[in-house]
């Protein structure tokens, strides 16, 4: 009996590794990327193609022209930290966070707007403006 219950937990735990742990629906790794400020981390989570407003420059971006705008803001803007202030999660849809970015010299409020396809968010539009 013991080892029929033994072969169990182990078919369970290989089929379900994630169970009572952090999820990978998490908005945790874009938070991460932002407050390092690491523009090819953060581009992983693009959407093809993203809207996009850093700090007045404005328009529609591929992923990687996104990935170079935000290299040139991060190199201008070093992190001094980046965290979530307002989340309006609807899983399995379209969401909305707001952050705070705090740079050597200035503050900027961050809006960030993902979709969640197959198990994993896109952001499709994301702002920097200036406090």
């Amino acid at each position: 009996m013991l080892v029929l219950r033994l072969i169990f937990s182990i078919f369970l735990w290989i089929s379900f590794p994630d169970l009572g742990g952090k999820s990978e629906n998490s908005i945790d790794p874009i938070v991460s990327a932002i407050g390092s400020g690491s523009s090819s981390e953060l581009a992983r989570f693009f959407d093809s193609s993203i809207s996009m407003n850093v700090n007045g420059q404005q328009g529609e971006y591929s992923k990687s022209q996104a990935e170079i705008v935000l290299k040139d803001f991060f190199k201008k803007n070093p992190s001094q930290g980046f965290s979530i202030v307002f989340q309006n999660e609807n899983p399995g849809s379209l969401s909305t966070y707001i952050g705070e970015y705090s740079s050597t010299q200035n503050k900027f409020k961050v809006f960030i707007k993902v979709s969640q396809n197959s198990n994993s968010f896109r952001i499709y539009s994301l702002d920097f403006v200036k406090s």
